[in-house]
């Protein structure tokens, strides 16, 4: 297996910071969407995972994020759909300039599966397989959680942006600090239905959330509290064709104590890969 770190660059010139994991003989690519605010390393244990059954694996930082980030964050226009029209589109053409003729994948990791179609070239995927990717919509958690999911949605984020010019949603936990409009984009979805349905026809006049139709498998945690079940319909709801298996994970029933909506990629719950793994070499 060779690791490097390669640049991509996306159709409006901005560079992201990426990593390859290549094994000897590629069966086929796959592109690791991260979380909001998540960095390309989260996902290295899994990658290597990946890897090691064949897959050339690319990980990266969106605009704005970790390496990604150019310049200071307060002057960073980088938004939600950026993410998904321009950085997923140049992951994928990256793979496929490196790779062609092979099958592509997406590994969405919330962010990275809901963003999908708003990626240019998503026709170019063969599957895909998300975890713990759903709408995030407020009203359908908890209302433990949905206490603090109000307060970081509905007043950290506009009270942050407000006085740093980004949102330090690091300080809360919320991985790291986040360019405005991503938190803007991200707080107005997850208080509307099917997330990017919240801005069809506003901020968003072009997708291919209604045509999509290649296999999907939905991963979400019993312990979740972003992407239950509600949720996750919801955001299938966006996509009028896509063929969906919906898999819950009891964390007991794979030796976990808990894993919530961030665990599944941590080394401690490696014998929850597979779900990723048989699903994607079905389909290679």
């Amino acid at each position: 297996m060779n690791e490097q770190h390669i640049p991509i660059t996306c159709a409006d010139g901005t560079l992201l910071a990426g990593t390859l994991y290549q094994p000897h003989e590629v069966q086929g690519t796959v592109m690791i969407g991260p979380a909001t605010g998540i960095k390309r390393q989260f996902y290295s244990h899994f990658a290597r995972y990946l890897c090691g059954r064949g897959f050339a694996v690319l990980t990266y930082d969106n605009r704005g994020i970790g390496e990604s980030l150019q310049g200071s964050l307060a002057a960073c226009d980088a938004s939600l759909i950026h993410w998904g029209r321009h950085d997923m589109t140049a992951v994928l053409d990256t793979l496929n300039a490196r790779f062609p003729g092979l099958p592509h994948f997406l590994v969405g990791h919330s962010a990275g599966g809901q963003l999908v179609g708003l990626m240019e070239n998503a026709h170019a995927l063969t599957a895909m397989c998300n975890v713990g990717s759903s709408s995030g919509q407020l009203r359908n958690m908890r209302p433990g959680y949905q206490i603090k999911a109000h307060f970081f949605m509905n007043l950290f984020i506009p009270l942050s942006n407000l006085v740093f010019g980004y949102t330090q949603s690091h300080w809360v936990g919320m991985g790291e600090p986040l360019p405005r409009q991503v938190a803007r984009q991200w707080q107005q979805w997850c208080n509307g239905q099917g997330y990017v349905k919240t801005a069809f026809g506003r901020e968003i006049t072009k997708h291919h959330y209604d045509t999509l139709s290649m296999p999907s498998r939905w991963l979400l945690a019993n312990d979740d509290d972003i992407a239950n079940l509600k949720n996750v319909h919801d955001m299938l709801s966006v996509f009028d064709r896509l063929p969906a298996d919906i898999v819950t994970i009891e964390p007991a029933e794979h030796g976990q104590r808990s894993i919530g909506h961030m665990g599944f990629f941590s080394r401690r719950a490696q014998a929850l890969w597979p779900l990723v793994g048989d699903f994607l070499l079905r389909h290679a």
